[in-house]
C-alpha cells in the first residue's frame, strides 16, 4: 500500500479534538452567526453553506442542515430536500464563479466512516480541476490555494446572490 503523508492536516485534525472536547460544534456556531468575518456564504430555511477553513481546493465548501444532527435518517424530508437544493445551487455557483472540471460531492458519515465532524452531518463540495494534483503537497508539504480565503467567499456570496435570486428567490439568501 502506497501512503500519502499530508502533516499540514493535522492543524484541522488538532481542531477537532479541541472541539470535541469543549463540546463545541463549529457548524452550530456558524449558523447561529452572522458575523462579517465569518466564512458563512449563505442560507436556506433549513441548511448553511460554510467555507472549508482547510480546503483541499480553492472553492471547497460545506453544506449542512442548520439543526445539530448526525445522519441523514434523522433528518425531515423537509431538512432533506432543503440541504440536497442547496447542494445543487452550490455546485451551479461553483461552475459560474471557477468552471472547473469536476467536482467531489459527499459526505462521511459517523467516526467509522470519515466524519471530522461526527456529530453533525454536512455535505462536501470540491471543485477539480485537471492537473489540480501536483508534487507542491507531497514534497514540501503545502498545498497551493491561489487566492485568499476573503477573496473566495466574497465572489462566492456573490454569485450565490445571483443565482439564487434568477432561480429560487426563496430558497436561500447571501450572507
Amino acid at each position: 500500500m502506497n501512503h500519502l503523508w499530508s502533516p499540514w492536516r493535522s492543524t484541522y485534525i488538532q481542531s477537532f479534538s479541541e472541539s470535541k472536547q469543549s463540546g463545541d460544534c463549529f457548524l452550530c456556531d456558524a449558523s447561529q452567526s452572522h458575523a462579517q468575518d465569518s466564512l458563512l456564504i449563505g442560507e436556506s430555511p433549513h441548511s448553511i453553506i460554510i467555507m472549508n477553513r482547510y480546503p483541499y481546493n480553492a472553492g471547497h465548501v460545506l453544506l449542512s442542515p442548520k439543526r445539530h444532527c448526525a445522519d441523514l435518517l434523522m433528518l425531515s424530508d423537509e431538512e432533506y430536500l432543503d440541504l440536497m437544493h442547496l447542494t445543487r445551487s452550490m455546485q451551479a455557483v461553483l461552475v459560474a464563479t471557477y468552471a472547473p472540471h469536476g467536482f467531489n460531492i459527499g459526505m462521511n458519515l459517523g467516526e467509522a466512516g470519515g466524519a471530522g465532524v461526527p456529530g453533525h452531518l454536512h455535505v462536501h463540495i470540491v471543485p477539480r480541476w485537471n492537473g489540480d494534483t501536483n508534487f507542491m503537497s507531497t514534497v514540501a508539504d503545502a498545498k497551493v490555494i491561489s487566492s485568499s480565503m476573503e477573496t473566495i467567499v466574497t465572489e462566492l456570496k456573490a454569485n450565490f446572490l445571483k443565482i439564487m435570486q434568477s432561480t429560487e428567490p426563496d430558497r436561500g439568501t447571501a450572507l
